[in-house]
C-alpha cells in the first residue's frame, strides 16, 4: 500500500504507522452476498438483560504511573495480527507512542464461561488480572449493574467522540460512562463449499440428513435462540415469552440428542470448520471471513433468509483493576479512525468508529463496500436485535438452554 495515505489525526501515531507501513494482513472480503442492516436504531438497541446483583464497592489505587503495563482479555482473531512476525501491529505501535506495554490474551470463549471463571474473584473486589475485558451487550450490562466496572474517564479518552451517534447512548449503560463498543457483528449461518454445494438458506436446513453429526452451533444463547425463533417467526425485538422461546429450544435438544448437532460451542467452533470436523452451523460473521483468508476460501455465509441476529462486544475495565488509565489511553487508541481501520481490514466485523471508512479507502478499498463492516440504512431489515430480558427471564431461559446444551 501506499505510504502517501492519509494517517492518524495525532502526529505521533501517524509517524509510528508511516513507519510500519501498511502490511498485508488486510482482511479481503470473499463474500458475495451477505445480509447487512441498518446502523440507525439498530445499533442503539443491541441487547441487555441479565441477572440483578449487589453493587460491589472496592477502593482501588491507580499505578498506572508507576507500571507501564496494561492487561487485556479479549476474544480470539479479534485484533489486526501479522503472521510473519507473530504480533499484532497496532499494539506495537500503541507500546512505541506511550512505553506501555500490552498483554494481550485471546482468554474469551463465550460470555457464560468467562463470566464463570472471573464472577467470584468480581464479587470480592479482587483484581482479575485483566484491565480491560471485551463481552457482549448483554453481559456488559450484567457486569455494569453489578457493580463489576469501573467509571470510565472520558477526558482520557478523547476519540470515544468518534463513536457512532447510534451506540453512544445505550440503555444498558446510559451515557457510555462503562463501556465503549469493541465491534459489532452478526450471527448467521456457514457451510463448507465443496463438502456441502447444496448450501443453506435457513437454519432449518442445517437438519438435512446429509449434515447429521457435522453441524456446530454457538453456546451464546441469544445468537443460537435467536435465530431458532427467528426461523419459526417469532419477532426478537418483540412480546415474545417463555412459550416461543421453548418451542425453540425443542427443537435444538431434539437435534442435539438425534446427532445432527455435532457440538455446541463459543469461539473454539472455527476449530471444527478447519479440521473438518464441521460442514455447516451457526456461526460469527466476521469469522468466516478471516477463516476463509486463511484456509483458501472454503467457506460461505449468509443471513438467513428469515434473518439473523445483531450483537456488539464492549470494551470495560474490572471492578479492582489498578491500571485504569493505561486502559483508558489503549481506548482511546484504538478510537483513532485510521487505527480503527486498521483493526477493521483484519478481523471484518461492523467498525464502531467515526472516520474509519474513509480511512479504509487507502488501506483496502475493496473493504469499503463491504457491508459486513460498513453497513448501510437500505442494506438490510434483516438483522435483529435480541430483545433485553429481565433478571427472572434471564435466570429461566438461561437456565433452559443450560440443559438443553448439557452445559
Amino acid at each position: 500500500m501506499s505510504h502517501s495515505q492519509r494517517l492518524p489525526q495525532d502526529p505521533q501515531i501517524r509517524a509510528l504507522v508511516k513507519a510500519m507501513g501498511r502490511r498485508s494482513f488486510s482482511r479481503r472480503s470473499v463474500l458475495s452476498t451477505a445480509g447487512a442492516l441498518g446502523l440507525t436504531g439498530l445499533l442503539a438497541a443491541c441487547g441487555t438483560g441479565g441477572s440483578s446483583g449487589t453493587k460491589t464497592e472496592v477502593a482501588v489505587t491507580d499505578i498506572s504511573d508507576t507500571d507501564p503495563t496494561v492487561n487485556w482479555a479479549n476474544w480470539t482473531l479479534y485484533l489486526d495480527y501479522d503472521d510473519k512476525k507473530k504480533t499484532y501491529p497496532t499494539l506495537d505501535a500503541f507500546t512505541k507512542d506511550t512505553g506501555i506495554k500490552v498483554n494481550y490474551a485471546e482468554d474469551i470463549d463465550g460470555n457464560d464461561s468467562y463470566y464463570g471463571k472471573i464472577q467470584g474473584q468480581l464479587k470480592s473486589g479482587q483484581d482479575i488480572g485483566q484491565d480491560i475485558i471485551t463481552l457482549t451487550d448483554w453481559m456488559a450490562g450484567r457486569l455494569i449493574r453489578q457493580g463489576y466496572t469501573q467509571e470510565l474517564n472520558l477526558d482520557n479518552i478523547p476519540n470515544s467522540a468518534n463513536l457512532l451517534p447510534s451506540l453512544q447512548n445505550v440503555d444498558f449503560d446510559p451515557g457510555r460512562k462503562h463501556s465503549l463498543t469493541w465491534q459489532t457483528g452478526y450471527a448467521g449461518i456457514a457451510w463448507n463449499k465443496k463438502a456441502y454445494p447444496k448450501g443453506l438458506k435457513s437454519v432449518e436446513d442445517l437438519w438435512d440428513p446429509a449434515l447429521k453429526g457435522r453441524v456446530t452451533v454457538l453456546d451464546e444463547m441469544r445468537d443460537t435462540m435467536g435465530l431458532l425463533m427467528l426461523q419459526n417467526g417469532v419477532d426478537l425485538t418483540g412480546s415474545w415469552g417463555e412459550s416461543e422461546f421453548g418451542t425453540a429450544i425443542d427443537t435444538l435438544r431434539q437435534n442435539i440428542e438425534n446427532g445432527q448437532i455435532r457440538q455446541v460451542k463459543g469461539n473454539s467452533y472455527k476449530q471444527d470448520f478447519i479440521s473438518g470436523d464441521a460442514i455447516a452451523g451457526i456461526v460469527w460473521s466476521g469469522d468466516m471471513v478471516q477463516m476463509n483468508f486463511e484456509n483458501d476460501d472454503q467457506w460461505e455465509f449468509v443471513i438467513p433468509e428469515a434473518g439473523g441476529t445483531l450483537w456488539s462486544d464492549n470494551l470495560m475495565v474490572p471492578v479492582a483493576s489498578p491500571r485504569k488509565t493505561n486502559a483508558e489511553k489503549l481506548m482511546d487508541f484504538y478510537y483513532d479512525p485510521a487505527v480503527a481501520a486498521e483493526v477493521a481490514a483484519y478481523v471484518n466485523y461492523i467498525c464502531p468508529v467515526v472516520g474509519a471508512k474513509e480511512e479504509m479507502e487507502k488501506i483496502d478499498p475493496d473493504l469499503v463496500s463491504n457491508p459486513l463492516i460498513f453497513p448501510t440504512d437500505e442494506d438490510l431489515a434483516h438483522a435483529h436485535v435480541f430483545r433485553s430480558l429481565d433478571a427472572d427471564e434471564e435466570s429461566t431461559l438461561s437456565s433452559q438452554f443450560q440443559d438443553a446444551i448439557g452445559a
